[in-house]
């Protein structure tokens, strides 16, 4: 996307709507409600609200939904419905899955759901729903390459990705409610449906060396513990990433945990904690057929699918990290304009830059001046603390980690507390370097302009024979005085050169 044309997109009349848009997720373990900020890129939730009905404990013996599963699902529905109501919300899409599609009475409740809560209520086949689970994953990682795995209650959906598209997918009846009680809670027997099951499906081990992308709530509680246990820096689940071998290990471990060792690790409720090894055991079988390089814990899966399918194709098109650090600054605010015009002014600095971390790059700049707001003290902390734990950025924990750097040196910080120190052990050397450089190279553009647009384009800047040369026109009064000779020494000596204005 050029320039132009993303600066045209975000100055646009034709923004996407900020109506707020419902999916009420009504699955074989429990009824979800997520209300999103509007038909935007990024499926930023206003509300997220769940209830454990256990709508498919004893289908696998009985045939038929829990009673008192039923019981609790018409409430939880009810209580749903009016909450995005008076959310503001216009649209709800309520989709039943795996346990309603497969019991004998489940065309039953979902018609009485219907009538009793004034909702349309959508059975999903199990085609629907693995699709929707790869959309999810496909919303916040469009690039993602190998094989997503959703694990709910009832079902595990397993789908191919690629190139931004769908190919081969199957739904297994493997979910963990069904799959604990067929086995009747041993683990051994558990194993060998999983492994009946997977044998049947050749197609995955076209996934090997490629990513798994695991999805759903066990498996997130899942990379809550491998957090937990590596001591990791960054507690953040988005795009958690394990190598396969490094993963099998961390199972094996946390198969071992007793019960007070997992309600010590924050986040993990005590539904999750009974489920955990027999999550893990599906998950490490996965691993050892398909053989992938890593597996990607994701955070979206099919509720944010069916929130990505109902955009508007233009708004499908956007990139997810541009357009949410977009509509980030014009919240706070902010041109987005002079973001792109800043991006352009500093690419003289980063000679055979790859696309990704020039993206990157732009998403620093389009963020710059977002938390200028905050007590001076803070505005480097706030900005880092804000970009490093947001939980829907889609980025892996190095690009993450990069991007918090970038907003933080912005400011002029220096890096002495130690989550500072946390977020440098997740670079390399020159990946600091580089990010101190985005930021020394931003708080010189800020002080050229003043964050307005069309200012700094005024001026450019070149490394020339030992010296970062910065131009600005004589007769401009912007430029005969401020602060801006001070940070361009600053950033010349941070790359080893001799800072020089030259007017013309």
């Amino acid at each position: 996307m050029s320039k132009k044309d993303s600066a045209e997109q975000s100055d646009s009349e034709d923004r996407p709507s900020h109506t707020p848009v419902a999916v009420i997720d009504i699955g074989s373990n429990s009824v979800r409600l997520v209300v999103y900020n509007g038909e935007t890129r990024t499926p930023i939730p206003l509300h997220n609200e769940k209830a454990i009905c256990a709508l498919g404990k004893g289908l696998e013996k009985t045939g038929y939904l829990n009673a008192d599963g039923v019981g609790m699902a018409f409430d939880t529905v009810a209580r749903f419905a009016k909450i995005a109501k008076s959310l503001g919300v216009e649209r709800i899409d309520a989709l039943a899955t795996a346990a309603v599609r497969d019991a004998a009475d489940g065309a039953a409740f979902a018609k009485a759901l219907e009538k009793r809560c004034d909702i349309k209520v959508q059975v999903l086949t199990g085609k629907q729903e693995a699709k929707r689970s790869a959309l999810g994953v496909l919303c916040g990682i469009p690039d993602a390459q190998g094989l997503v795995a959703d694990l709910g209650g009832g079902s595990l959906e397993l789908i191919s990705v690629g190139s931004g598209d769908i190919g081969e997918q199957t739904t297994l009846p493997l979910g963990l409610l069904r799959l604990s009680e067929a086995s009747e809670g041993d683990r051994g027997k558990a194993i060998n449906l999983v492994n009946k099951a997977l044998e049947k499906e050749k197609w995955i081990s076209k996934s090997k060396d490629k990513t798994l992308y695991a999805v759903g709530g066990a498996w997130r509680s899942l990379a809550r513990v491998c957090i937990a246990q590596m001591d990791y820096p960054l507690h953040v689940l988005d795009n958690f990433t394990l190598e396969r071998h490094q993963a099998t290990s961390l199972f094996d471990v946390i198969a071992r945990l007793g019960t007070k060792s997992l309600e010590q690790i924050k986040g993990v409720s005590r539904s999750r904690q009974a489920s955990l090894p027999l999550a893990a055991a599906v998950l490490e079988r996965l691993l050892e057929v398909v053989r992938p390089r890593a597996v990607v814990f994701s955070i979206y899966g099919m509720r944010e699918g069916q929130f990505f399918k109902s955009l508007p194709e233009n708004v499908r098109k956007q990139d997810p990290l541009i357009s949410l650090c977009e509509e980030i600054a014009r919240g706070a605010v902010r041109s987005t304009m002079a973001g792109y015009e800043t991006h352009e002014w500093m690419s003289p600095l980063f000679k055979d830059e790859s696309p990704k971390l020039k993206k990157l790059r732009l998403a620093a700049c389009l963020l710059r001046d977002v938390w200028w707001a905050e007590h001076p003290d803070y505005r480097g902390e706030q900005a880092f603390l804000r970009v490093l734990r947001l939980p829907f950025l889609g980025l892996g924990h190095e690009d993450r980690a990069g991007l918090a750097l970038a907003l933080y040196y912005r400011y002029g910080s220096t890096p002495s507390e130690p989550i500072i120190e946390q977020a440098h052990a997740l670079l390399e050397e020159s990946r600091i370097q580089r990010v101190q450089t985005i930021g020394l190279a931003m708080r010189l553009s800020y002080a050229l302009s003043a964050g307005a647009p069309g200012v700094v384009k005024k001026t450019s800047l070149k490394i020339q024979a030992g010296d970062l040369i910065l131009t600005v026109p004589e007769a401009e009064p912007l430029f005969k005085s401020g602060a801006y000779a001070r940070r361009l020494r600053r950033l010349a000596e941070h790359l080893g050169l001799e800072g020089r204005i030259v007017t013309v």
